[in-house]
C-alpha cells in the first residue's frame, strides 16, 4: 500500500509541477510508447544478461513481496520466542535427548505444530533443527556452532541479497537507457532537417522525453524498489541472528528465560517486545 501511495504522490508532484508550468501532456504521451519500448526492453535485455536464471527468479519473487507488509512483527517474535523457550525448557527438564524427535520431524511436533506462524516457515523450522540437531549430537562447543551458524547467516544474506543488488544495478542502466533513447529521436530529427520548425520542436520535444523517462523510471521506480527489497533482506537475517543468540546462550548455561531474553534483545526496537510482553506470552502458551 505504502509503495503504490509513494508513487503515486511522486508522480502527481512531478507530472503536476510540470502543467502547472504550461508544460503539454500531449508530447509526452505521444512519445510514450516508442521511448518506453527502446528504454524499458533495453533494459530488460540487459537485465536478463547480468543475472543468473536463480537471481531472477528470486527478483520476480521479492519484487511481489515488497508489495505486502513485512511480516516480521512483533506478534510473530514474540511467537518465536516463545517456540525456542519450549524447546529449551523441555531440554533442561528432560535432557536433550528428549527433543530428539522434535528435531527429526518437526512437521509431526507438537511444538512447532504449537506455533503455526513460525512452525510453517520452512526457512525458520531448518535453521532451528540442524543446530538444535548438532546440540543433542554434542560433538561440537558453543564457539564452534556459534561460527559455522555466522557462515550460514552470512550465505543467507548474500543469497536474498542478490535481487535488491540487481535491481539497484538496474536502477544505475535506467538513465543510460534514457539518452540511448535520446540520442536516437535527436538522430531522426537530424534526418528531418527540412520540417517546419514547429514540426522540428515536436521531434525534439519527444527525443528529451527518453531522457526523462530513463532518470525518472531509476529514482522514482527502481532505486526505492531496490532500497525496500534490501531492507526486508536485513529483516530476514535479524530472525535468524535471534534465534542464534538464543540458542548459544543456552549453550554456554543460561536458563531458558534467561535465553530468549539474549535473543529478544537482538530484535529491532520497534518490533521487539517488552520483557513483560514476552513473559506473558509464553506463560500464556503454556
Amino acid at each position: 500500500m505504502f509503495v503504490i501511495i509513494g508513487w503515486v504522490v511522486a508522480m502527481g508532484c512531478i507530472f503536476g509541477a510540470y502543467i502547472v508550468h504550461g508544460g503539454n501532456m500531449g508530447v509526452i504521451l505521444k512519445a510514450l510508447p516508442t521511448e518506453m519500448l527502446a528504454i524499458m526492453g533495453g533494459a530488460l535485455g540487459a537485465f536478463v544478461v547480468n543475472n543468473q536464471p536463480k537471481v531472477l527468479k528470486a527478483t520476480l519473487g521479492g519484487l511481489g513481496g515488497v508489495f505486502k507488509g513485512s511480516k516480521y512483527t512483533k506478534a510473530r517474535y514474540m511467537e518465536l520466542l516463545a517456540l525456542l523457550y519450549d524447546i529449551l525448557q523441555k531440554a533442561r527438564k528432560e535432557g536433550l535427548m528428549s527433543i530428539e524427535k522434535d528435531v527429526e520431524d518437526p512437521h509431526s511436533s507438537a511444538l512447532f505444530q504449537k506455533y503455526a506462524t513460525v512452525g510453517s516457515d520452512h526457512h525458520v523450522v531448518e535453521f532451528v533443527t540442524d543446530y538444535l540437531r548438532m546440540m543433542v549430537s554434542g560433538n561440537l562447543n558453543a564457539h564452534e556452532i556459534e561460527s559455522l551458524m555466522d557462515s550460514e547467516i552470512e550465505t543467507h544474506h548474500h543469497e536474498a541479497h542478490a535481487p535488491a543488488a540487481a535491481v539497484a544495478r538496474l536502477a544505475g542502466a535506467l538513465p543510460a537507457f534514457g539518452i540511448v533513447a535520446a540520442v536516437l529521436g535527436v538522430v531522426n530529427t537530424m534526418g528531418s532537417v527540412g520540417q517546419p520548425p514547429a514540426v522540428l520542436g515536436g521531434m525534439i520535444g519527444s527525443a528529451l522525453v527518453g531522457t526523462f523517462l530513463g532518470i525518472l523510471l531509476a529514482y522514482a521506480v527502481a532505486e526505492p524498489l531496490a532500497g525496500l527489497m534490501e531492507q526486508k533482506v536485513d529483516e530476514g537475517s535479524k530472525e535468524l541472528q535471534c534465534i542464534k543468540t538464543t540458542l548459544l546462550a543456552s549453550m554456554q548455561g543460561y536458563a531458558p528465560q534467561v535465553a530468549v531474553e539474549f535473543g529478544r534483545k537482538v530484535l529491532y526496537s520497534t518490533e521487539r517486545p517488552t520483557f513483560s510482553e514476552l513473559e506473558g506470552h509464553v506463560k500464556g502458551k503454556k
